[in-house]
């Protein structure tokens, strides 16, 4: 504790725990929990933040059985480090900067570099940052030889635009971290209509500065889709609301996608972008049974129009897992790995299935895999953390479910009010003992969305793992008063297992089973 106490200080700049007089300062160490190093520090490693939290541990059976242990950590964490130092064939892709008069064209600056990493991703020979861990950035206040130190990248491709009518102009200029010199930059000023082959060119002229050397096959990876820039642009539009995680965004990206392939009907990503929509307002939202048959007929015109797309593979196969088609959804979600096997939402969407299954080894497999290919994401390491939890192994849980919460604690700073993050947040923090701030992020989330059915679903499997058997109840029975979606999480979810011989909970599945899709459960 001692050491850990020291080891705070060095790598954070301040005390863990302070007081006015001695007395203040044994309350503080007895009562407080210190803000995460890598809270005040995120340039550190983030296993160190870890390594100092188990030091400082109230319960003494949490921390390092002996300073071997310690020495051990810290050497892992060393050779860790060692491995990833960035070279070259490491990148980030910054947000543009609006450059245009009215500056309303942030969704169409954040579109592009996202069209563009998207194309860097899928080359195996170049590592690329996540959106969220760049995206964070978008502000332009952080040095970007700090940007680059900070995500562990040896390159960074920031750039500007400016749209006036039919008019666009982009800069992009690639930087090299380690002494801030450009490696390449280009100035375009061209129609819209020639966006799509602007960001080919960027995308191309990155690759040739790092002077990596492509396929054929990567070299076509790298062409978007074409589509008229009007659909496009509602196609940027609908994807920006998708990231708010909400039933309102996904309406929203909904209503956008839908106009796009209305002006493009031969425009793939569009429609599995509506297919994507319709099945998450029906597994979530509480909607009827007609999003989901939409969502199947909309995710087949996808797949059938880029047959090569890894994306629509993806979208087919969480619709036939939501109609229990698990192995017809299998077979999407394989083929869409063999397009793309750093596909975050084929790994996500595979490990649902396999857990609304009850298959939990398979589900805690494939969520290691898709927190491997988004190195910020929360969700997959949380959902890992619980089934490990129910095959019975508790270390590779502890550790999942810290490393979530590190990733978690991240997200908030940057978006304290989204609800997914803090009751996904709880389910972790019951898992390293953390109860009572469990609760607390448990009932945050639920003030945030105290109507919504998957709010309400996940904070009542957070109060069932709490031992709070009454609230749990009534948040899961009014979630299925709200329409949500997935009986089959019911029927599986470990974290209802305190609940199964409570007829009130046993009522609840037989109600599920009587009710109409659109009309409230009594």
């Amino acid at each position: 504790f001692a050491l850990g106490t020291i080891l705070y200080e060095m790598a954070a700049g301040v005390r863990p725990f302070r007081g006015a007089t001695s007395s203040d300062l044994i309350s503080s160490i007895l009562r407080d929990s210190p803000p995460p190093v890598d809270q005040l520090r995120p340039e550190l490693p983030h296993h160190l933040g870890r390594i100092i939290r188990r030091c400082l541990h109230k319960d003494p059976d949490r921390r390092y059985e002996s300073a071997k242990g310690l020495r051990n950590a810290l050497a892992d964490l060393r050779t860790e480090e060692s491995r990833t130092l960035p070279d070259l064939r490491s990148i980030a892709v910054l947000p543009f900067v609006d450059m245009s008069p009215e500056r309303d064209q942030g969704y169409f600056c954040e579109g592009i570099a996202e069209e563009i990493r998207n194309g860097l991703s899928s080359l195996e020979s170049l590592c690329v940052a996540a959106r969220a861990s760049s995206f964070q950035f978008r502000d332009g206040a952080v040095d970007l030889r700090e940007i680059g130190a900070r995500l562990g990248v040896g390159a960074i491709l920031d750039g500007s635009v400016r749209k006036a009518g039919d008019r666009v102009r982009i800069t992009a200029q690639l930087i090299n971290v380690s002494d801030g010199y450009h490696l390449w930059s280009e100035r375009y000023e061209r129609q819209l209509t020639d966006i799509f082959a602007i960001q080919d060119e960027i995308a191309e002229n990155v690759v040739h500065a790092l002077e990596l050397t492509l396929s054929p096959e990567q070299r076509e990876s790298l062409k978007k889709p074409t589509a008229k820039i009007e659909a496009y642009d509602y196609y940027l539009r609908g994807r920006h609301f998708m990231e708010e995680i909400s039933e309102s965004g996904y309406q929203s990206a909904l209503d956008l996608f839908e106009k796009a392939a209305a002006i493009d009907p031969g425009y793939a990503p569009a429609w599995a972008g509506i297919a994507d929509s319709h099945s998450w307002l029906f597994a979530w939202y509480g909607s009827c049974g007609d999003d989901l048959d939409e969502a199947d007929r909309v995710s087949l015109r996808a797949v059938e129009l880029a047959p090569d797309s890894a994306e629509a593979h993806a979208s087919r196969g969480y619709v036939l897992s939501l109609r229990g088609e698990h192995g017809d959804a299998a077979v999407e979600f394989e083929r869409a790995i063999d397009l793309n096997p750093r596909l975050f939402e084929a790994y996500w969407y595979y490990g649902r299935d396999r857990f609304g299954q009850g298959h939990n080894d398979q589900a805690a497999e494939l969520m290691a895999k898709a927190a491997a290919v988004r190195p910020e994401d929360y969700q997959a390491l949380a959902l890992q953390a619980q089934f490990y939890r129910s095959m019975n192994e508790p270390e590779k849980s502890r550790a999942a479910a810290e490393l979530s919460l590190e990733r978690a604690r991240r997200r908030l700073e940057l978006n304290p009010s989204e609800a997914r993050a803090h009751y996904l947040g709880a389910g972790s923090l019951h898992i390293v003992g953390e109860r009572e701030e469990g609760l607390e992020w448990a009932a945050r989330a639920l003030a945030l969305g105290p109507d919504q059915p998957t709010i309400l679903y996940n904070v009542g499997c957070s109060l069932a793992v709490a031992g709070e058997t009454e609230r749990a109840l009534e948040c899961l029975e009014k979630a299925l008063a709200k329409h949500f979606g997935l009986r089959e999480w019911f029927e599986h979810d470990s974290d209802l297992d305190s609940l199964r011989s409570n007829p009130r909970f046993q009522a609840l599945l037989e109600s599920y089973d009587s009710r109409d899709p659109c009309e409230p459960s009594s």
